[in-house]
Order: structure tokens, then sequence, then C-alpha cells
């Protein structure tokens, strides 16, 4: 039973949809990442807002001082629209995964079933050859006895 062209069709259909889901998911991967370096990014604004706070204090400079409180203000909200944000592409890269995963499943089970019916295909393949063969030599041993005994009545 070779493999149809039917199942090696699926098997490349199979390909192109594990491909898709895992292109998604490093989009969404990479999504989460951009977000978790801008949370980076607006500690370090905040981080950088206290020290202008500090430096202003000891300099006395109330703008600086303002300004200061104002970056703050502006990293800790920034920050705070950034966490849910982060959770749910948290959870999107999980969902992504879950179908990478089911896809490559889906491809592997395909793949395992051509695997096992070419190998199928190889053993049958293999005894008929050998199943000519034994009818060829059976053929010859049967030709070559009658020949012998046709010559020794002629003898």
């Amino acid at each position: 039973m070779a493999v149809s062209r039917a199942m090696r069709r699926l098997m490349q259909v199979r390909v192109l949809e594990e491909e898709l889901r895992e292109a998604a998911l490093e989009s969404a991967v990479g999504d989460l990442r951009r977000m978790e370096l801008a949370l980076v990014a607006a500690k370090e604004r905040e981080r950088s807002g206290r020290q202008q706070v500090t430096a202003s204090a000891k300099t006395g400079e109330l703008v600086d001082r303002i300004a200061g409180l104002e970056e703050t203000r502006a990293a800790l909200r920034h920050g705070a629209a950034l966490k849910p944000r982060i959770a749910e592409a948290e959870l999107e890269v999980a969902r992504r995964r879950q179908e990478f995963l089911a896809k490559r499943i889906e491809r592997r089970q395909v793949e395992t079933l051509i695997q096992k019916t070419e190998a199928e295909d190889a053993v049958d393949a293999g005894r008929r050859a050998q199943q000519e063969l034994d009818d060829w030599f059976l053929s010859r041993a049967q030709h070559g006895g009658r020949t012998n005994e046709g010559a020794s009545d002629e003898e």
C-alpha cells in the first residue's frame, strides 16, 4: 500500500500549519519581550526621576524637583498601564505555544503514519523480490531436471 497523494498533501498542509503557528508564537513572544523592556525602561525612568528629586533637594532648584516628581509619576503610570498588558501577552504566548505544540503533534502523527506505510511497503517489496527469486530458481531447477531426464531417456 503506497503512501497516497492525499497523505503526502496532508503532510504538506500540517507542515505549513506548524510553521504558521510557530511564526505566531514568535510574534507573541516578541511582543511580550518589547513590553517587558518597556517596563524596565519605565522603572529606570522612575529611578531617574527620584534621583532628580534628590539632587534638586540638595541644590534647592524647585523646577528640577517638580520635573523629577512628574517624571516619577509618569513612569509609575506607564508601568501600571504595562503590567496588565504584559499579563495578557503572557497568556497569549501560552495559548500560542499550545497551538504550536498541537500542530507539531499533528504533523508528527502524519509523518509517523507515512514512515510506517513506507516501511511496510519496503518489507512487502522485499518479500515480492524474494518470492520472484524463489520462483525463478524453482523454474530453473524444474527445467534443468526435465532436460536431464530427457537426456537420460535419449541415451
